[in-house]
């Protein structure tokens, strides 16, 4: 009789977990000093690309690093263990579809895309961003994409089920389980974002904006990486 693995998550998601938790373990130990340092060298600053950026540890060129970085940054335990619940959650079926490096490239695009969106609405402000909720938030959006497809994880499939053709993302949304979760997932996070401090164990603002720029770029970076489309849908050479 075989037995199955306690933790059954494709090996890229648990180690970026695993990379994740430690950052926030190592800076427990490092004294108040030294973890304010590491937090404004690597979090997500928009006033960094002005004229402050010399007076903010990192310097210029964090400009580079802090659009990927802050995602390895949380504010406490239940910050680092939302996003980790989440990942597990839908990070573990993309990563069955796409194989290591094409997860990674659209974690690091969701990442990115959720910086970009907050700098965009929010150039010239000292806050900082931090948190894996704008990479994870495009984890989300890119297994929705096949999940709730027929014969999808969530769709009645079966063990081939990460690896049913994708629909174009129109035919996707024509999908009332898609429409549901988008639906569901915007205004949930909007609500979280307008009601700021309000939401029980938030130890600060919610960069909603953040969230909706991850989950914008998976929707859309998806189709690109897929590798499922290339092989069973050789008819299509668009998606939109």
């Amino acid at each position: 009789m075989e037995r199955a693995p306690a933790i059954n998550l494709p090996p890229v998601v648990l180690w970026l977990a695993v990379a994740m938790i430690g950052v926030h373990v190592a800076r427990q130990f490092i004294g108040d000093a030294n973890d304010e340092w590491v937090v404004y060298t690597f979090a997500f600053i928009p006033a960094r690309y002005g004229d402050l950026a010399a007076l903010i540890p990192g310097g210029m060129a964090a400009r580079f690093w802090t659009p990927l970085t802050y995602a390895f940054l949380h504010a406490d335990w239940l910050h680092l263990g939302v996003n980790m619940v989440w990942m597990a959650s839908f990070g573990a079926p993309l990563a069955r579809r796409f194989g290591s490096a094409r997860f990674l490239l659209l974690s690091i695009a969701s990442a990115v895309a959720g910086a970009g969106l907050h700098y965009a609405l929010h150039s010239g402000d000292q806050s900082l961003v931090i948190g894996a909720s704008g990479a994870v938030s495009g984890m989300m959006a890119g297994t929705s994409r096949f999940a709730f497809s027929p014969g999808g994880p969530l769709g009645g499939g079966g063990t081939a089920a990460f690896r049913i053709p994708a629909e174009p993302l129109l035919s996707a949304l024509r999908n009332r389980r898609v429409i549901a979760f988008v639906v569901v997932w915007f205004v949930t996070n909007l609500a979280f974002g307008l009601a700021g401090g309000l939401v029980p164990g938030a130890s600060g603002p919610i960069a909603w904006e953040a969230h909706i720029g991850g989950f914008l770029a998976g929707l859309l970076c998806f189709p690109l990486l897929d590798p499922v489309r290339a092989e069973n849908r050789p008819d299509e050479t668009l998606e939109s």
